[in-house]
C-alpha cells in the first residue's frame, strides 16, 4: 500500500523524489520487520489483558508433565497477535500486485482460522483435545490442495490469467501437461541434480510440505518460546532464498531458478520475523501468553508455502530439522506403541514421552535447557541451509 502511495506522490511532484527509497525491496523488508515488531510490543499487553479477561486460558492435559500443571489457565490464542503483526505490516509494505505474497497470506490466515476454531473449542468446552483430528486434517488438506494446485502453474507464470489458462490446458490435455524445469525438486549442494515432478507430483509434494510443516510447528509448540524462535530463524533464512530466486542477477550467479515475483516474499518473511520476536518478548519463560494452534498452524503453513515457491522444500527440512524431529518422534512413538500393543498385548514406548522435547524433560533437562539448546541446533541448521546458496 505504501509503495503505491509513494509512486503516486512521485508522479504528483518532483519534490517527492525521496520516496524512491520505497522502490527498494530491502528497505521495505527492514521496515516491515520493524513495523511488525512495534505492533507486537505495543499491543501485546492489551491482547494479554483481553485474553485474561475473557478467561481464554490454556487447559493442560492430565497426562502432561507435572511441571506444566502450574501453567494451566495461562492465556492462549496469543498467535492472534502474531497474525495481526504479520498481516498489517505485510499489507503496508509489500507490492499489492504480487500474487505470491497474497497466496502466502491466504494460506497463513486459512490455517490460522483452523487453529482459532481448535483453540476456541478447547477453551469453551474445556477440552484439551479441541477439534477432532479428522476434522482438522480435512480443512488443512482442503487449503493445502487448493494452494498446491495454484502454485503448480504459478511458479512459471507472471499473471493469474496465465495460471488459469495453463490449468484449463492441463485439464483439456487429459492431465498430461509438463511443468518447466524451474518447478523440479531441487537437491541442495548439488548444482546438476533436480528431479522432474510433473503436475501431480508437484501438487502432492506441495500439499505434503504445507500441511506437514503446519503440523510439525504445532507439535513443537509445547514449551515456552520453543517454537517461535526457530520459526523466526527459518523464516528469515527463507527470506534470503526468496530474495535470491526473485532476482535475475543473483539467481543466475548462484545457479538458482529465476522466479519473477518471489523476491517480494522477503517482505512477508521480515514481517513474520518481527512479529515473532515481539511475541517472544511475552512468550519467554515463564510465558505470559501461549501461541496456541491459531499461531502454530498458521506459521507452519506459511513456512511450507514459501519453501515451495522458492523451490527449497529439502532445505526447509534441513533448516527446520527441529520441527521434523518433533513430528517424527510423535509418529514413531505412536506407531511403535500401537504395533507392540497389537503384537504383545501391551504397548511399549521408544521415548520416555513424545513429542521429543518432553523426552528430554523426562531425562532431566530443565525447560529452559531444552528450549535454548533447540534454538542453538536450529541456528546451526539454518547456517547449513544458507551454505547451500554458494556450496553447489
Amino acid at each position: 500500500m505504501l509503495l503505491s502511495l509513494a509512486q503516486w506522490l512521485q508522479q504528483l511532484s518532483p519534490d517527492f523524489g525521496f520516496f524512491r527509497v520505497f522502490q527498494y525491496l530491502t528497505f521495505r523488508a527492514v521496515m516491515a520487520a520493524m513495523t511488525a515488531l512495534l505492533i507486537g510490543l505495543s499491543f501485546g499487553p492489551w491482547v494479554i489483558r483481553r485474553l485474561t479477561a475473557l478467561k481464554i486460558g490454556q487447559p493442560i492435559r492430565g497426562y502432561a508433565m507435572e511441571s506444566h500443571l502450574a501453567k494451566s489457565g495461562t492465556p492462549t490464542m496469543g498467535g492472534v497477535l502474531i497474525l495481526i503483526g504479520i498481516g498489517v505490516s505485510t499489507l503496508l509494505w509489500f507490492d499489492w500486485s504480487n500474487r505470491f505474497v497474497w497466496i502466502v497470506l491466504l494460506v497463513t490466515l486459512g490455517f490460522g482460522a483452523i487453529g482459532w476454531a481448535d483453540d476456541w473449542r478447547k477453551v469453551v468446552n474445556k477440552n484439551p483435545d479441541g477439534m477432532p483430528s479428522r476434522e482438522k486434517f480435512f480443512w488443512q488438506s482442503l487449503i493445502g490442495l487448493v494452494a498446491a494446485l495454484y502454485l503448480a502453474f504459478s511458479v512459471s507464470e507472471t499473471s493469474n490469467l496465465r495460471v488459469l489458462e495453463l490449468f484449463i490446458r492441463w485439464v483439456q490435455s487429459g492431465f498430461s501437461t509438463d511443468l518447466p524445469p524451474k518447478a523440479d525438486l531441487m537437491v541442495p549442494f548439488i548444482k546438476t541434480i533436480s528431479y522432474p515432478l510433473g503436475v501431480f507430483g508437484f501438487i502432492f509434494l506441495t500439499y505434503f510440505v504445507i500441511v506437514g510443516a503446519s503440523n510439525a510447528v504445532n507439535l513443537t509448540d509445547g514449551l515456552d518460546g520453543l517454537a517461535i524462535m526457530p520459526v523466526v530463524m527459518v523464516g528469515a533464512s527463507l527470506g534470503i532464498f526468496a530474495y535470491v530466486t526473485g532476482s535475475s542477477v543473483y539467481s543466475k550467479y548462484l545457479l538458482f531458478p529465476y522466479i519473477p515475483g518471489a523476491g517480494e516474499l522477503l517482505v512477508f518473511c521480515s514481517a513474520m520475523s518481527g512479529a515473532g520476536l515481539a511475541f517472544l518478548w511475552f512468550n519467554t519463560h515463564p510465558a505470559q501468553v501461549f501461541m496456541g494452534d491459531v499461531g502454530a498452524l498458521a506459521l507452519g503453513g506459511a513456512l511450507g508455502t514459501i519453501a515451495v515457491i522458492t523451490r527449497q522444500e529439502i532445505v526447509l527440512g534441513i533448516m527446520g530439522g527441529i520441527f521434523v524431529a518433533e513430528a517424527l518422534s510423535v509418529m514413531v512413538q505412536v506407531s511403535w506403541f500401537k504395533f507392540t500393543k497389537k503384537r504383545f498385548g501391551k504397548g511399549r514406548r521408544i521415548l520416555k514421552m513424545a513429542p521429543l522435547h518432553h523426552h528430554y524433560e523426562k531425562s532431566g533437562w530443565t525447560e529452559t535447557q531444552v528450549v535454548v539448546r533447540f534454538w542453538i541446533i536450529t541456528m546451526l541448521l539454518c547456517l547449513i541451509g544458507l551454505a547451500s546458496l554458494k556450496i553447489r
